[in-house]
């Protein structure tokens, strides 16, 4: 066996092993807040849905750049989220929220959401359902 064939073969088993030990961790790039609430004061994104039975409190007299609600995680973890945005319309209505922020206490205060709309997926569904373009 040739020097670079020994080489290349060590090449390839230290690839396989980052990768190995890579997907052992996980590619997600979503957390719960149960990791950002151990890692404080580090940014996370957050997927979960917001819980309609509790007030989301907006107040743009005040502040229209700030409201605050209740999301439950994918782990079904509940946190009040304070956001720093103006509240999106038709938040109520959205299926999945998808928020990045740190943890600040027990409150997770967000600086980006972005909502899933169920009304906007079923507009293109039946749209492809009818053979039309989307």
């Amino acid at each position: 066996m040739k020097r670079t064939h020994i080489i290349a073969l060590l090449f390839i088993a230290v690839l396989v092993a980052s990768l190995t030990a890579m997907l052992g961790k996980g590619f997600s790039r979503y957390d719960s807040f149960e990791s950002s609430y151990a890692k404080k004061g580090k940014e996370f994104t957050v997927v979960g849905y917001l819980n309609k039975e509790k007030a989301i409190e907006y107040d743009p007299t005040i502040d229209p750049n700030k409201f605050s609600m209740y999301v439950i995680d994918e782990r079904k973890v509940e946190k009040k989220v304070i956001v720093l945005k103006a509240k999106p319309r038709d938040i109520e209505k959205s299926e999945k929220i998808v928020i990045t922020g740190k943890m600040k206490g027990d409150v997770f205060e967000a600086n980006d959401i972005l909502l899933k709309c169920p009304s906007k997926y079923k507009n293109r569904e039946a749209q492809a359902n009818n053979g039309n373009d989307i």
